[in-house]
């Protein structure tokens, strides 16, 4: 089942498209580690964002196409019924589903995070204050919270594929999940704000590796903490899917 699910992931083009979009990170992490040498080597120093860390969004959103794709493409071709059919066990289709679509974006995370990681390094290297400054142990944790939150955001955009049927309108709300949302939260009256915002997406990261993200965020939620809110996030969407699936005619 699961080989026949990878199959169908990677025999559909959109597939390839969003992870070579993902891909271009790594293009843009070059140009930019590039620029920000050239503007070190100018002016001695300056603070500017590493690459895997500003290119993050790109790497989300491209990779939660293909869980998003990896279902309403099947809606929308109207295959759907025969996967059913071949496999009627629904909650087993739709775990074979989440297995190749977490073992997917969790490779190709890795392998983009990582390359542009290595490459803005060995371009930029110590030159530009603040950029890239830590040892490689150091930035492990953000490097590996980076790919779980995409790996999580793929989860995501699987489950609300299979709840909305429809490419636009879960690609919709993963796009408010990760961005519109959390420029909501500030907004909200204290102490709201703060509580709110540490449990917003584009927070968890950086709380996964203890990193501060702004004085009145710092330390609101522990590493294991954040860890455990951002899988929650897969875990409600997978819950939701697997109830709708399992209830609602093909």
């Amino acid at each position: 089942m699961i080989a026949s699910e990878w199959l169908k992931l990677r025999s559909v083009s959109s597939t390839r498209y969003a992870i070579v979009a993902a891909a271009l990170v790594i293009v843009l992490g070059a140009v930019w580690s590039f620029y920000v040498g050239t503007l070190a080597d100018a002016r001695g120093s300056i603070r500017a964002a590493a690459p895997e860390e500003g290119f993050l969004p790109l790497v989300q959103i491209s990779l939660a196409l293909v869980g998003v794709l990896a279902v309403t493409a099947e809606y929308g071709t109207g295959t759907i019924r025969a996967s059913l059919t071949a496999v009627p066990r629904r909650r087993a289709l739709l775990a074979a589903k989440a297995t190749v679509v977490a073992a997917a974006t969790t490779l190709s995370a890795l392998a983009v995070i990582f390359i542009t990681y290595a490459l803005s390094h060995l371009i930029a290297g110590d030159r530009a204050v603040g950029y890239n400054a830590g040892s490689f142990g150091d930035d492990l944790p953000l490097l590996l919270g980076s790919v779980l939150s995409v790996t999580v955001l793929a989860l995501v955009g699987l489950g609300l594929g299979v709840v909305t049927r429809s490419t636009a309108a879960a690609v919709g709300s993963v796009v408010g999940l990760l961005f519109v949302l959390p420029g909501i939260a500030p907004y909200l009256p204290q102490p709201w704000n703060v509580r709110v915002g540490a449990w917003m997406l584009p927070n968890l990261v950086p709380q996964i590796a203890g990193e501060r993200i702004s004085t009145r965020l710092d330390g609101l939620l522990p590493p294991a903490a954040a860890v455990a809110v951002l899988a929650g996030y897969a875990l409600v969407a997978l819950a939701a899917a697997f109830l709708v699936f399992e209830r609602r005619d093909a």
